[in-house]
Order: C-alpha cells, then structure tokens, then sequence
C-alpha cells in the first residue's frame, strides 16, 4: 500500500506536540535575545553570556507569566539550566513543557 502511515497519531498532532515541548526553548530564546537554535537544555549561565543578573529575573517574569505559575526562592535558584527549569515546571504540574 503506497503512501500508508504506520504512525497511530496525525500528522497534525506531531506538528502540535513540537510545538508544545519547544515552548520552554522558545521562551528562554525570548527572553536571553537569542535564537532559538543556540538553546538547549544545558544551556545555563556558565555558558550563555546573554544569561546575566537581569535576563535571570526577565526569564523568571516570562516563565511564571507564560505557565501561570508563582516560584518560589528555592525554585528560582534551582533553575540553572534550562533541563532544570524544565524539571522545575514540571514538578509544579505544567505538563507538555
């Protein structure tokens, strides 16, 4: 059968879940003024110049706006690379991130 997708999910739905797990990339790249392609998640400080004292409290404003959600101190200093963010979110119940 030519042209038969194996895949149980539309085509669609793959496009929709890309879009959903970048969501985080997307948001760090918004808020360090870079592009998104340069981020991963082991982008931290320590190697991200962008990343300095006032994009960390830029970064905490979007996440929280963006996932509703409220971070505590803890929270925010445990967030050091974006895996981490992640991980933090996560915890808070955002899912698809």
């Amino acid at each position: 059968m030519v042209g038969l997708r194996l895949s149980a999910r539309p085509r669609h739905l793959d496009r929709t879940l890309a879009a959903v797990s970048d969501a985080l990339i997307r948001l760090f790249a918004e808020g360090l003024g870079v592009d998104e392609s340069t981020l991963s998640d082991d982008t931290s400080p320590d190697n991200t110049p962008q990343w300095d004292s006032l994009a960390a409290i830029t970064l905490v404003s979007l996440i929280e706006d963006e996932f509703q959600v409220r971070l505590g101190a803890r929270e925010i200093m445990k967030m050091q690379t974006i895996g981490l963010a992640r991980s933090v979110l996560q915890a808070k119940g955002v899912s698809g991130i």
